[in-house]
């Protein structure tokens, strides 16, 4: 008789690295819950943890290489032939238009498998290509920026220790539904009311009424694209009131009278029009928060995605250090991960280089994703004329996805790595598909990173590899040793590489990293090793977030820079965009922004029937008051129209957006021909990217500014002018 076998592991499906407890019967999986002995998620899953054996069983996921055919068709071809004729397209593309006509852009699932993680940055430095992208610069580069520029090292991200603050100042960020985002917080909803049950308060910014605005005990509607302005009059009344107060900060933290002088300039009564408001409540809001006994601000996705992105992430740094909630117990802190991913990436750096059509800066070696298509389409000296994707969906999450979708179709060569032949892989002329994420170990190296307790756990694999298929990690170690190998001398050093990699694997390159790392001890030493993890199968809790500054700085004088002059000089911009805010009407326009929902990260989990059925979900918010302007009521189809397109959406009228904003969720638009997901194309929805305008940036970061984007209704039976 067969008995059920349980296995333990971490979901790598968004951030919260929620703990799971998977029943298996037969070898096949019975039921997926929550892990009620995990020290961190204590029991707390979210549906798409339960959507793992879906992605799993999923019959349109990808097993092997697969090759498009000049009629559209697509056949199996072999491991080996697939990475020796990408390798030779790719060189051979190179060799006739330089090394940077090859780009690369990774997407969001790379950073939750460890094995990309690990394996990716070399086969990039492998291609010697400066066209390098990547969901990051349409998610969280300004964080990244503001961190290098006033902290040194572009992941050196401060989190927020919800669970000892007592004023949570939430700004564009819905953690109810992402359980955190740059903010590893499992069971977000739990938190927030042992908050509200200890006394403290949380007041979210947002032009949407969120599920975690539900639970507030204060909800602001803002202006899409306005929190800088927010956040300058807030600081010019903790200034004009003498609320500074730096405590231990001060002794390691320059330009606090540079601060001073440029939110001189930004009194509430000159921010509150542009925002939506009032000056008194701007004034009671900055007082309350430099007040309470201990405090934090976090500014997630929808003040990077904006014109302002940068400036808004430096001023809520900006924020939590002048009231001494920086580096402290309850306010914005450092977590001290098992593997510390500040000694294995670079610490970034600004404008290197810059893209060749727009001049938009590298970070830390990338290009921002808003330049891609040009560069595909503007003919000249550095062309992109191939593309590797690597589980990647650009045409859905990057901006002004129809022009890349028309770009991608004049490459020369296109090749990925994804496990979905999707809206951008179906350009793709080979697909190497790695195995699923039940089929290989993982350990969530950046979540752990960014986790608001410090903990460790590794997931093992709960299923055996299918014959002849291959990881992640395998395939960028095979296209890198081919790549390599353009001379005897290369192809000699490329093969140790190759086998010193195979040697280790992906566990061995693991304990070596937790042997040295913080917790660690060394090869010999009694310290943390990846046995002991592998033992704790249900994870390690290694305690609260503790001070950790000024060691912690990767600045050269170890010292916080609060006005670095990266940062600074992008005032001359804020101030013009001000003055043109309340001089300018929208002329008739709304502002577009997005949204998330707890059953859906980004595109690709659509595939999964349990998180996509029931009402549907890709709908476009109005306010009553747009709507009865507009002649529009619940359930009409309207064109949603911007600069660069239009699309076709349900109305639902709601206050739940304030007046002038229109809210549609990202990821859908799975009614592209060629798209084989099958359950995705029952459930289409459009794509809020079809309208994003990719000449919408930060021109602080390069990140581009998707929310917020100026666009007309129209109801569908009306033409579109």
């Amino acid at each position: 008789m067969s008995q059920e076998k349980r296995h333990y592991r971490a979901c790598n499906l968004c951030e919260a690295l929620c703990g799971l407890e998977i029943t298996l019967k037969d070898g096949a999986i019975t039921r997926i819950e929550g892990d009620r002995q995990d020290p961190f998620s204590r029991g707390y899953v979210c549906p798409k943890g339960v959507a793992l054996q879906d992605l799993h069983d999923d019959p349109n996921r990808l097993r092997h290489p697969v090759r498009r055919t000049p009629g559209g068709a697509w056949q199996r071809i072999a491991w080996e032939s697939a990475f020796d004729e990408i390798a030779t397209r790719l060189r051979d593309i190179q060799s006739r238009h330089g090394l940077n006509a090859v780009a690369t852009y990774q997407g969001n699932p790379a950073v939750h498998n460890f094995g990309t993680v690990l394996s990716f940055p070399s086969f990039v430095r492998t291609l010697k290509t400066r066209n390098i992208y990547s969901a990051s610069s349409v998610d969280q580069l300004p964080h990244m920026v503001a961190a290098h520029a006033m902290f040194g090292h572009g992941l050196l991200l401060p989190v927020p220790d919800v669970d000892r603050t007592e004023f949570f100042l939430v700004m564009g960020a819905n953690p109810v539904v992402s359980n955190g985002s740059l903010m590893t917080a499992p069971g977000m909803s739990r938190r927030l009311e042992a908050l509200r049950r200890r006394g403290g308060k949380l007041v979210v910014v947002d032009p949407r009424r969120t599920e975690t605005a539900a639970l507030a005990d204060q909800h602001l509607f803002i202006r899409p694209g306005t929190d800088a302005y927010l956040l300058l009059g807030m600081l010019h009344v903790i200034f004009a009131d003498g609320l500074v107060r730096l405590g231990r900060l001060a002794a390691f933290t320059d330009g606090v009278e540079a601060l001073a002088a440029i939110v001189r300039d930004f009194p509430p009564a000159r921010v509150a029009a542009a925002t939506g408001i009032s000056a008194t409540t701007i004034e009671t809001l900055a007082r309350a928060f430099a007040t309470a006994p201990v405090a934090v601000c976090y500014g997630r996705v929808g003040l990077s995605i904006q014109p302002f992105g940068t400036t808004a992430q430096w001023l809520v740094n900006a924020l939590n250090i002048v009231t001494g909630n920086l580096d402290r117990e309850g306010g914005a802190m450092f977590p001290k991960a098992a593997l510390d991913p500040l000694e294995r990436f670079t610490a970034g750096h600004l404008g290197a280089w810059k893209s060749r059509v727009r001049g938009l800066p590298e970070f830390a070696g990338e290009l921002p994703v808003a330049a891609l298509a040009e560069e595909i389409l503007t003919p000249g000296k550095g062309q992109v004329r191939a593309l590797v994707t690597i589980a990647g969906n650009p045409v859905l999450s990057t901006p002004n996805g129809k022009q890349l979708e028309a770009a991608l179709q004049t490459l020369e060569f296109m090749a990925s790595v994804d496990i979905y032949i999707n809206e951008t892989t179906r350009h793709a002329h080979i697909i190497l598909p790695p195995t699923g994420t039940l089929e290989h170990e993982n350990y969530a190296a950046i979540f752990h990173h960014l986790s608001v307790r410090n903990t460790v756990k590794y997931s093992p694999a709960l299923f055996a590899p299918a014959a002849d298929t291959r990881h992640d990690w395998q395939i960028f170690l095979e296209l890198e040793t081919r790549l390599a190998s353009r001379t005897p001398f290369e192809a000699l050093k490329a093969q140790v590489r190759r086998g010193i990699r195979l040697g280790l694997g992906v566990d061995g390159m693991l304990d070596l990293a937790f042997r040295f790392g913080p917790y660690g001890t060394g090869l010999f030493g009694d310290g943390l090793t990846l046995a002991k993890v592998k033992a704790a199968v249900h994870g390690i809790d290694l305690g609260p977030l503790q001070p950790a500054l000024p060691a912690r700085l990767w600045t050269k004088n170890k010292r916080i820079a609060l006005a670095p002059e990266l940062l600074t000089r992008d005032m001359t911009r804020v101030r013009a965009a001000l003055d043109d805010a309340l001089a300018e009407p929208l002329n008739g326009h709304l502002l577009l922004i997005g949204r998330r929902q707890l059953r859906s990260n980004n595109s690709w989990m659509h595939n999964s029937e349990r998180l996509v059925r029931g009402k549907e979900r890709c709908t476009l918010l109005v306010h009553p008051q747009d709507a009865q302007r507009h002649g529009i009521v619940s359930g009409q189809v309207v064109n949603v129209v911007s600069r660069v397109g239009s699309i076709r959406a349900p109305v639902e009228v709601s206050d739940e957006v304030m007046p002038g904003v229109v809210s549609l969720p990202h990821g859908w638009g799975h009614d592209r021909p060629g798209v084989q997901l099958d359950v995705a194309r029952r459930y289409p929805g459009v794509s809020i990217n079809d309208v994003t305008d990719e000449q919408l940036v930060d021109e602080a970061s390069g990140n581009a500014a998707l929310s917020g984007v100026p666009v007309r209704l129209f109801p569908a039976t009306e033409a579109v002018t």
